[in-house]
């Protein structure tokens, strides 16, 4: 009987400790006592009209000739995240891409859910894919996206010891549900903004058609699109865990 009260009153001693150091602690030192959420890269907090556009690539090639040409005319580099089997079903191509100027980044080797992946087994999914870019590209890819946008402290700490930046999105042309060109050039339009992550895939049915116009939109109201690393603040940074901002210290 002694020995239940005693719990029953260190449960409750331990419940009211709690509730004084939240009213009372400093916030930085509550911090510490609870994991701080980590988020990826969604944009950049730039006054600076400039964009990133990016690609992803985890089916078909189809289209990608087609959209290397329109960049090319338009004198424009962007970002494309290639996932293993692509790059292995399509190596001349990852080599095209790479000639034209463009960066590459990791998308995993078999673009799985990476939460369900223990730490080591995520470090094999983009360990896989760094040696084959490093082949075929010549550099150092360190730029990482998840695959189905899926992350968590562990994916982001996982990838960060590799030496990556984890990198989402902040205007999705959702072109990979085949919308129609009109559909892609609407959302993308709309949503545009400085410091903006735009995310379209490699081999989108209307990507290719609908690009000219999102070129032309973002040059006519002065935007400047760089690859994904041109845009990024390279030091003296933090990320926003409310929304995904990358935004310079003070």
């Amino acid at each position: 009987m002694r020995r239940k009260m005693f719990w029953q009153l260190a449960v409750l001693f331990l419940i009211m400790a709690v509730l004084v150091l939240h009213d009372f602690l400093p916030g930085g030192i509550i911090a510490v006592m609870a994991p701080q959420r980590m988020v990826p890269i969604y944009y950049v907090d730039t006054a600076e009209k400039k964009i990133a556009i990016s690609f992803d690539a985890s089916w078909g090639a189809e289209y990608t000739p087609g959209i290397l040409e329109i960049l090319h005319e338009n004198n424009i580099k962007t970002t494309f995240f290639l996932t293993g089997f692509w790059i292995e079903k399509y190596p001349d191509m990852v080599k095209k891409i790479a000639a034209a100027g463009h960066e590459l980044g990791n998308h995993t080797f078999t673009h799985p859910h990476l939460n369900t992946l223990d730490k080591e087994g995520i470090k094999k999914e983009l360990e896989r894919v760094h040696f084959a870019l490093k082949d075929l590209w010549g550099k150092e890819p360190n730029l990482f996206r998840p695959p189905f946008g899926e992350y968590s402290n562990k994916v982001i700490e996982a990838a960060g010891e590799l030496g990556y930046l984890t990198i989402q999105w902040s205007v999705d042309s959702l072109d990979w549900k085949d919308l129609s060109e009109a559909a892609i050039i609407q959302r993308v339009t709309e949503k545009i903004h400085p410091g903006a992550i735009v995310l379209f895939h490699n081999n989108g049915r209307y990507t290719a058609d609908a690009l000219p116009e999102i070129i032309a939109f973002a040059k006519e109201n002065g935007y400047q699109i760089v690859p994904i690393s041109e845009l990024l603040y390279k030091d003296n940074y933090y990320i926003d865990s409310n929304d995904g901002a990358q935004r310079k210290k003070e």
